[in-house]
């Protein structure tokens, strides 16, 4: 089975990545993976305080993932796998490549302006070494035939 992965955030263009992810999964029978990020937090006065704080993060992750695994089985029925991983965004997406051969490919959304975005930059400037096809779709994207 195709597993496109998608990373979720609160973006317009993570939205157009789902968004063109599930189209694709629902073409070729595949499947959508959502990999929500936890930035690392550096709070390192209070133990007790970053570890709340980073609750909260992941909290809020978990929520924005699920709220948008939702959206997506109520209007294809397709019913995405989520994870939730902590850490710098770059190294935690490589690594989840490197733990799951099975993604047919990495979906990002670009950014609307001329800086594409932190991980577009760096995904694509390191294409060639990675496991899976990367698909680029712009912050704008919408498709009406599911064919394409």
């Amino acid at each position: 089975m195709r597993v496109f992965l998608v990373i979720m955030d609160e973006t317009e263009e993570a939205r157009a990545s789902l968004r063109f992810a599930t189209r694709r999964a629902a073409a070729v029978d595949g499947m959508v993976h959502i990999l929500a990020l936890v930035p690392q937090q550096n709070v390192s006065a209070f133990g007790a305080v970053q570890a709340t704080i980073e609750q909260e993060a992941r909290d809020r992750a978990e929520m924005l993932a699920h709220g948008a695994a939702g959206n997506i089985f109520s209007e294809c029925g397709i019913m995405p796998a989520i994870s939730v991983r902590v850490g710098s965004a770059n190294k935690v997406i490589h690594e989840f490549l490197e733990e799951h051969q099975e993604v047919a490919a990495l979906v990002l959304g670009a950014a609307g302006n001329n800086n594409p975005g932190p991980l577009v930059s760096h995904f694509s400037a390191n294409a060639g070494s990675l496991t899976c096809p990367l698909y680029i779709v712009p912050k704008d994207y919408e498709e009406t035939d599911v064919d394409r």
